[in-house]
């Protein structure tokens, strides 16, 4: 999985929350979730976000409640992939089950600044950043999870597995 795209930049702790806000867990519709994708962040993030745009956070991204609605906002609102210092454990199981790619990087959000571009390859567990000529790592995604990703989520997953059983 390879990705480009522009940043956009939060800090730490950005909860369930601030993420999708509960007001807003009447839905599940995926575009209606969207609309309000980290508007308690950043309440221009809804307007100003374009398809393939990636989220950079600082630790524990998507503490707080097990929502599902967070990864489904995040990704119906265009983002390609996000990346955090560390995630909530519980975020980064539904990130993987709902089809967003999440990566780990303890170094890339203090080198960066929001709007810049980078390029992150999930296969070879790299992140370039565009005329800077250093290389970060990060931990590929594993052979599974990435099944999981390119399936769409694990519902998706599941639904092609027993399709193929017949």
């Amino acid at each position: 999985m390879k990705f480009k795209g522009r940043i956009w930049k939060f800090g730490d702790h950005i909860d369930t929350d601030a993420i999708i806000p509960a007001r807003y867990l009447t839905t599940s519709d995926p575009q209606a979730l969207a609309a309000h994708c980290m508007e308690d962040a950043d309440p221009e993030f809804p307007k100003k976000v374009r398809k393939g745009d990636i989220i950079v956070a600082g630790v524990n991204f998507g503490c707080g409640s097990s929502r599902e609605h967070a990864p489904i906002a995040i990704k119906a609102a265009g983002v390609s992939c996000v990346v955090a210092r560390s995630f909530a454990r519980i975020f980064y199981r539904n990130a993987f089950n709902m089809g967003l790619p999440i990566f780990e990087s303890p170094e890339l959000r203090d080198r960066i600044a929001e709007g810049e571009e980078i390029e992150i390859d999930g296969d070879a567990g790299t992140i370039r950043i565009p005329g800077d000529p250093a290389v970060l790592k990060i931990q590929p995604i594993p052979p599974f999870m990435q099944e999981l990703l390119d399936d769409g989520g694990l519902m998706a997953h599941i639904k092609k597995r027993l399709k193929a059983k017949g």
